[in-house]
């Protein structure tokens, strides 16, 4: 069954969003130490000290793990999810071998789209009526694609080099931006893999039956 990886799932995606709002916090905090400084309200002991504070140990590399965690306990998940739904509709309902499940994810360039057709798949081969739509795994995908191809880049280039007080600001602009697409996408993601979890759950329960 896929209920335990369901709930690693939603477990370790909470986590990471916490992580990710844990980082914008401490780009914020970096900004206003940065303007207080240039304003003559802080001292240069304090912006070493908002590098070197139990925040920006938290979301270093100790919390980074979290989110590999949450990818591979994301790809056991859909793993399994993808059996139960081919034992409940048949091969024939899906557009890619069960291989994609995982392989979908780390293939370049058409992990742009692949990983979407595998979820939206499973989706409506677990739904009780396969007329349901796939709205939800629309706007997650769409919002996962802009976060990490569009906003993820230009935020990790903006953090490389400070050579203002508007480089400082503008990075934390676009965290928030970055960190609200996450947060957006993650509750979805975990809204998906609950559903599909109690479809396929009340189906197996009813053959039990």
């Amino acid at each position: 069954m896929v209920t335990g990886a369901a709930t690693a799932v939603t477990v370790l995606i909470s986590l990471d969003l916490v992580r990710e709002i844990l980082v914008l916090v401490g780009n914020w905090r970096l900004y206003f130490v940065v303007h207080d400084y240039l304003a003559g309200r802080a001292t240069a002991a304090d912006l070493e000290a908002t590098d070197t504070d139990a925040l920006a140990k938290l979301v270093s590399w100790p919390s980074f793990l979290v989110w590999i965690a949450a990818g591979v306990a994301f790809v056991v998940w859909l793993w399994r999810a993808r059996i139960n739904a081919e034992l409940m509709s048949g091969a024939a309902a899906f557009r890619r071998s069960r291989s994609w499940a995982v392989g979908a994810w780390i293939a370049p360039v058409v992990n742009l789209w692949i990983p979407y057709q595998v979820v939206s798949d499973v989706w409506r081969a677990s739904a009780p009526r396969r007329s349901v739509p796939v709205t939800l795994i629309k706007a997650w995908w769409a919002l996962f694609i802009v976060a990490n191809a569009v906003v993820r880049p230009i935020q990790w280039r903006m953090s490389s080099k400070f050579d203002s007080e508007q480089d400082v600001l503008s990075n934390a602009d676009v965290s928030t931006l970055l960190t609200a697409l996450y947060v957006v996408a993650g509750l979805l993601l975990v809204l998906i893999v609950r559903r599909v979890t109690a479809w396929q759950t009340h189906k197996h329960a009813q053959n039990a039956a």
